[in-house]
């Protein structure tokens, strides 16, 4: 499934949210809407850029929306690297969701929004499940994995929603448990490490740079 080796080829997957949007600061379910990022979201790109700049990635794969292309353009603009967009990193399709507030979802939509809270497969707003998400997006992520070479580094610029759900699926975990991986900041990111059992979280909405794991459970 994950394209490892005995033992691993030490590849690492950064999944990194897009900066912040209009509809992020106003609680606005934005799905598959394409919203710009603002100053402020720019500005957490750029400085997020630098940062994972200094990981010396191989590959950039990114949404095409362009919340998440003028992220990863950020990297891109440092690094050097070309960016490759592909749709099925778009975030979850959410029908009727889009575009409503937390507060307009939960009272229009009560008794959907607290089964999707349970772990239950809800189609919000008439849209995707989170399965179906993970469906499209997790075989891009492994495809461009399989690409890096031994030790190599690809940063995935995506969405809170779409991330959880590859994250959940290239863990193994069931699909009821995805929840139970919290959401991701505007412009933080997550880290898969390979080893010998497959991919290991090793950060999750991480805004520095990883430091190594000291201890007993390294």
């Amino acid at each position: 499934m994950n394209g490892t080796t005995k033992g691993g080829r030490g590849r690492r997957i950064v999944l990194w949210r897009h900066g912040q949007t209009a509809w992020n600061l106003e609680r606005r379910f934005q799905g598959s809407t394409d919203i710009a990022l603002t100053e402020t979201g720019i500005g957490q790109a750029h400085r997020a850029a630098r940062l994972l700049a200094a990981l010396k990635p191989d590959a950039i794969v990114a949404s095409d929306l362009q919340r998440a292309a003028a992220t990863a353009a950020e990297l891109a603009a440092v690094t050097g690297l070309p960016v490759e967009h592909d749709s099925a990193l778009r975030e979850t399709y959410a029908g009727a969701w889009q575009g409503l507030t937390h507060e307009e979802i939960v009272a229009r939509y009560g008794e959907q929004y607290a089964a999707w809270k349970r772990g239950e497969p809800v189609r919000r707003g008439g849209g995707e499940l989170e399965t179906e998400v993970a469906d499209r997006a997790a075989p891009v992520v492994l495809r461009h994995a399989d690409k890096l070479p031994d030790g190599g580094t690809l940063v995935v610029v995506s969405h809170g929603g779409t991330i959880r759900t590859t994250i959940g699926r290239l863990l193994g975990l069931e699909a009821h448990h995805w929840e139970g991986l919290g959401g991701l900041t505007n412009c933080c990111w997550s880290v898969l490490g390979e080893g010998a059992r497959g991919w290991r979280l090793l950060e999750h909405n991480a805004g520095t740079l990883p430091e190594p794991v000291l201890g007993d459970d390294d």
